[in-house]
């Protein structure tokens, strides 16, 4: 178990005999912070459970990436950001990949904080240094945090303009952060260690603005930099050797990879040849169809390319078909519904997917967050006070969570399609004679919009047995940049879209950013536009867990919600990693379950690889 220790500071200057005692605060200095229980690591930790601390360090990995970009800003929602544009910054805190809840100090040497956790002192390290040399210092903390306040992403000032009252430099490595009264406190000393920071000086100099697409990136602290690009189509980034934090023990065994490169494709086929003849040397396969029938080729069958499968603990990502609910069509929860009986999941994993897959039901799928059946008592006791006040249907209370319909071997379940169709007649969508459901003198008309030519194969039947139930659907091809700006803030210009529910573990203020209604119209990650006073109600009561056992509980009751708004229509999730690289790469023995970390704590073996290269297996 971690280590804490703790001092207690008292409010005045002395105390004489006799005379009221005075308020004492406890507060706790620690070298992270775990949101329930203890720490697992303890202070005078060597090095993560999970790495190779003396991984050699050299070579270069390179993966694929699907279309193009044309900015190195990662926090603006203008321009598309190149893949790995944040790997060059860091955070006061950061997490690791065999635990949930828990942060460390990477940028700080300590964090001070009382126990109710309603501010938090960060002791920055002096020898902390950005990528140029610069001394990192609190007030590029300060900067970072006001920055991201006024400008990017408005996810992030969702969070920090509603929770935080005050933020003070105490000294030039010392920065204290007090929240607003009334708020959680419990994971907001994590949240603001994990804002990344940037260089004030830098940032000024350069002009740079946190709002705009450019192809002038921040300066960061972290162990890469970028090292070369061409627009749109590749991009590298290198091991800075002068790396500030490289003999820290949170960072040993990690960041081996001398070069990491991104190459782009606009198409999955292009991009799975190019591997094939070696112009990047590791992927992570994600087409069934390509896993059970295409790695039958030379590399593979010699041993020079490794097709492996890697078991994965990480919760489902929430893969589904989404629709943009601020759409009038799709305000009636039948009408999503039925259009969700006719995707055919059974079938495309026998037929398309070789039966790689299984069906995600749940926001928190393959995990113990879940919700399962009909309510535990201990959920009824938070779902039915919004039952009681109108905000939720009493079924809440008595029915099983909602799964994924299932469907028969046929790609056209008649069951389904009855059912379907029974919801569109109740809801007022009437088949004319064309064939068409109309309601109001309008067709009830739904477009896929697609930038995936692998997704073809699986929108394509969909979209007929939407056609056999009257609805007018098609898909509609677009390339990357086109999705990005359909999708995006302000605009969201589109019907459904495959997109993520998004999760995490242990919930917090990000639940917000990804289904409060107060970011329904401005957030880049709430795609689907939801506003539920219930769900919003829901995620209060997530944040304000005090344990683990109450916040399980009330997970599981705003996945329940979530899930009988029928925001989704849920897709497939494998617990495998199915990976296919170049025999040039090593890995520790045990991975970790949260991650599988090839890009941070895999290495590079210089024998291997200088004996594919002389043999010319390997560019």
């Amino acid at each position: 178990m971690g280590m804490t220790w703790g001092r207690t500071i008292a409010f005045g200057l002395g105390v004489a005999i006799g005379s009221p005692i005075i308020a004492q605060e406890t507060v706790i200095v620690s070298h992270g912070i775990s949101t329930f229980g203890e720490l697992n690591l303890a202070a005078d930790f060597t090095h993560l459970p999970y790495v190779n601390p003396n991984a050699p360090k050299g070579g270069e990995i390179s993966e694929w990436a699907f279309g193009g970009f044309d900015s190195m800003n990662p926090y603006s929602v203008k321009g598309r950001s190149a893949a790995l544009a944040s790997a060059p910054f860091e955070s006061v805190l950061t997490g690791t990949s065999d635990e949930i809840g828990a942060v460390y100090c990477m940028l700080c040497s300590t964090m001070e904080y009382p126990q109710d956790r309603s501010w938090v002192i960060f002791n920055l390290r002096p020898e902390a240094k950005f990528s140029d040399g610069s001394p990192l210092t609190a007030d590029d903390v300060y900067f970072s945090y006001e920055t991201f306040l006024a400008k990017g992403l408005t996810d992030f000032r969702t969070v920090l303009a509603t929770q935080v009252e005050q933020v003070e430099v105490l000294d030039p490595h010392k920065i204290k952060f007090t929240f607003k009264p009334g708020v959680p406190f419990r994971d907001l000393p994590a949240d603001m260690g994990g804002l990344p920071v940037l260089s004030k000086a830098h940032y000024l100099a350069n002009n740079l603005d946190l709002e705009e697409s450019s192809m002038t990136p921040f300066l960061g602290s972290g162990p890469y930099v970028l090292d070369t690009f061409e627009a749109g189509k590749t991009v590298s980034y290198r091991r800075n050797p002068d790396y500030w934090g490289k003999d820290l023990p949170i960072t040993q065994g990690t960041s081996n990879f001398d070069r990491i490169r991104i190459e782009y494709y606009g198409d999955y086929d292009a991009a799975f040849e190019a591997f094939k003849g070696g112009s990047y040397t590791f992927r992570n396969e994600a087409s069934s169809l390509n896993w059970t029938q295409k790695y039958d080729f030379p590399a593979v069958q010699s041993g020079v390319v490794k097709k492996v499968e890697l078991d994965s603990g990480s919760k489902a990502s929430g893969q589904a078909f989404v629709f943009n609910l601020r759409r009038d069509k799709f305000s009636d929860p039948r009408v999503r519904e039925a259009i969700g009986l006719m995707f055919n999941f059974e079938w495309s994993n026998a037929t398309l997917f070789g039966g790689l897959y299984a069906r995600i039901n749940s926001v928190w799928e393959n995990s113990w967050l879940q919700a399962e059946g009909t309510p535990s008592p201990e959920e009824v006791a938070i779902l039915q006070p919004l039952v009681d006040q109108g905000l939720l249907p009493a079924t809440i209370l008595t029915e099983p969570a909602v799964m994924a319909p299932v469907s028969g071997e046929r790609q056209l379940d008649r069951a389904n399609l009855r059912k379907a169709s029974a919801l569109l007649d109740d809801a007022g969508w009437e088949v004319g004679s064309d064939g068409l459901r109309r309601k109001d003198g309008q067709v009830l008309a739904v477009e896929f919009l697609n930038d995936s030519p692998t997704f073809d194969r699986v929108i394509n039947p969909y979209v007929e047995n939407l056609k056999t139930l009257g609805i007018d659907a098609q898909m509609t091809r677009v390339d990357n940049a086109q999705m990005e700006a359909r999708t995006r803030p302000p605009t969201y210009d589109f019907d459904i879209v495959v997109g993520n529910a998004r999760s995490g573990y242990i919930s917090g203020s990000e639940l917000k950013q990804y289904y409060g209604s107060e970011t329904a119209d401005i957030s880049a990650f709430n795609t689907y536009g939801l506003k539920s006073p219930a769900v919003d109600k829901l995620i209060d009561v997530v944040m304000a867990s005090q344990s683990l056992d109450d916040l399980t509980v009330a997970t599981k009751a705003l996945d329940r919600v979530l899930r009988a708004e029928r925001f989704w229509v849920p897709q497939w999730f494998k617990d495998k990693h199915t990976l296919a690289y170049y025999d040039v790469f090593e890995h520790p023995e045990t991975l970790p379950p949260y991650a599988l970390g090839e890009l941070d704590f895999w290495w590079y073996n210089e024998e291997k690889a200088a004996a594919l290269k002389a043999s010319g297996a390997l560019r």
